[in-house]
């Protein structure tokens, strides 16, 4: 049967490796490739913030462009999915809508709303799945009908499965020969991609990250022209405060579609399998896109992945509910120069460092601040180009030590990690230009420079640039307590996420990054005439009071 098709695409913004849009065309004697632009659904479900929305709306003008080279185009409307899909099927005569499959709840809650409306109108709906490596239903199945919990278990499943299947050819001109567009006035106004403007979105930060499939294949192409360096990248030996990124940073492009995870993967397979030496999972690029593989398996399979209550496999802590204090990490105002440097970077750039992500997620969680997970969650999902439902939740779960991590004593301290892989503070001083004039001796602790060090500086701790809002040293320690606690009480909640043996996303951290080293605070200030011991500990994470005070998983 030949079809009037839409093509409804979400995510997967791209022509190569599209199983789903190849498979309609070859069903279709006219297909119309369509993106609903619904804010209200993006903002909400997605939590959408303006650089986000700038990447996608980019990579939509991509996949326009490259639509149009094939004698095709991209029609974008505004407003309700299944609305739209309603006046579309009848004013276009369509009877076929195709669209890939996706694990997210708001995604399967969309699909059973276009499996109704294909039922109602008599349509036939055609899917396939191309943002995964793997049908993630199999792998649940393969394990006996529950998502493995451990990414050990996870990577049996998949050895008994076998490698992934292999990129399908690229969409071309010959596919769209059949397919002619609808003839409607106004075309041009009426489907053309917004611009920011159009959306009232202000935005001032460059773009390092241009939006679409354009950008990421080049980005691709780039890093493969250097083999010793795809084959030996070790996740562990990346810089955490590296100016630039010194991992791949095509995770914003597989977080969308814009890059196929299967072409990616595939590629990293064919390299390894010609270099002598190469690193190894779950470190390697290769583990990594595993890791990524592992958190949408699990977060298909389990309710309210994204929340605590509710959700089966993470520990129930009772968290502070400190707003002050969650603004003050959120706006890089803790006072600790490596931590709002990292935010700075995150809310101007919407990309940071694995380890530099570490570190900020545990400052909010078991380290210093004790809020939940959740909490952070929603700003990463706000402000990260790569943001992504599954591996931002694994992730957030993963460093507050609710669910997957259990060397929970290990707590990255918020000034000695970013001294030791940056000694002379470049990245606090391109991030915090306030305190760019302050010695290197200060530049982690600038509370502790001299008054003519501060005036010399151009920058008055307390009054140009904030006091640390906590005492890192009392603060984890507590908190540490506080943990231990959770999960000797919650011991068989902890144990569902436990692999036998140790942590493998720990092991190369482990010689780098001592525990000892970890622990230790800025100073041991503990006893202090500094501090005072009177404050209240919920809702003020340090045991000292300001005015006495004289004075941080991506997928890739």
């Amino acid at each position: 049967m030949s079809h009037r098709t839409i093509h409804l695409f979400r995510k997967g913004l791209r022509l190569h490796d599209n199983p789903t849009l190849l498979g309609a065309l070859a069903s279709s004697s006219e297909l119309f490739p369509v993106y609903v632009l619904d804010r209200t659904f993006l903002e909400g479900a997605m939590g959408l913030g303006p650089p986000r929305w700038r990447f996608i709306l980019q990579s939509l003008e991509d996949l326009d462009a490259r639509l149009r080279a094939l004698g095709s185009r991209l029609y974008v409307l505004r407003g309700s999915t299944t609305a739209l899909l309603h006046d579309l099927v009848t004013r276009w005569g369509v009877t076929q809508i195709s669209y890939d499959t996706e694990v997210e709840p708001y995604y399967t809650c969309m699909e059973r709303e276009i499996q109704a409306l294909a039922q109602e109108r008599g349509l036939q709906t055609y899917t396939r799945v191309s943002h995964t490596l793997y049908d993630v239903r199999r792998i649940v199945k393969a394990n006996g009908g529950s998502p493995p919990l451990t990414y050990k278990k996870f990577l049996h499943v998949l050895s008994v499965l076998g490698e992934p299947e292999e990129p399908v050819r690229d969409v071309s001109a010959e596919d769209f020969l059949r397919c002619s567009p609808p003839v409607e006035p106004h075309l041009e106004q009426t489907y053309s991609v917004p611009s920011p403007a159009d959306l009232g979105l202000e935005l001032e930060t460059e773009v390092l990250w241009p939006g679409g499939e354009t950008h990421a294949l080049q980005r691709l192409h780039k890093h493969f022209q250097s083999q010793g360096w795809v084959s030996n990248v070790s996740k562990a030996r990346t810089v955490p405060n590296s100016l630039l990124p010194s991992t791949t940073g095509l995770s914003p492009y597989l977080s969308l579609g814009c890059l196929s995870v299967r072409t990616f993967y595939h590629r990293l397979s064919s390299v390894c399998a010609q270099a002598k030496n190469h690193s190894l999972p779950p470190v390697s690029l290769q583990g990594q896109v595993l890791w990524r593989e592992f958190f949408y398996t699990v977060a298909s399979a389990t309710p309210n992945f994204t929340k605590m209550q509710g959700n089966p496999i993470c520990l129930q802590i009772d968290w502070y509910h400190d707003p002050e204090a969650l603004e003050k990490w959120r706006t890089a105002q803790t006072g600790f120069p490596w931590i709002d440097a990292i935010m700075t970077q995150l809310r101007e750039e919407g990309w940071i460092h694995h380890l530099a992500r570490h570190a900020v997620a545990c400052f909010l969680t078991r380290g210093d601040l004790w809020i939940s997970w959740e909490e952070g969650m929603k700003v990463f999902e706000e402000l990260l180009l790569d943001a992504d439902y599954s591996v931002n939740a694994g992730n957030w779960m993963w460093l507050s030590a609710s669910a997957f991590f259990h060397k929970y004593t290990r707590i990255f301290c918020p000034v000695r990690f970013g001294r030791r892989t940056d000694p002379q503070g470049q990245y606090v001083r391109k991030y915090l230009p306030v305190l760019k004039n302050f010695p290197s001796k200060y530049i982690y602790e600038p509370w502790k420079a001299p008054e003519d060090v501060q005036l010399s500086a151009g920058c008055i701790i307390g009054k140009d640039y904030p006091r640390p809002m906590v005492c890192h040293t009392e603060a984890s320690q507590r908190n540490l307590g506080l943990m231990r606690q959770v999960r000797t009480e919650q011991q068989n909640t902890a144990e569902l996420t436990r692999d036998v043996a140790d942590d493998p996303m720990e092991a190369e951290l482990k010689h780098e990054l001592q525990e000892e080293e970890l622990l230790e605070g800025a100073e041991q200030h503990s006893t202090s005439k500094r501090f005072s011991s009177d404050a209240d500990h919920k809702s003020r994470p340090c045991s000292w009071t300001p005015e006495t005070l004289q004075l941080s998983r991506e997928v890739m």
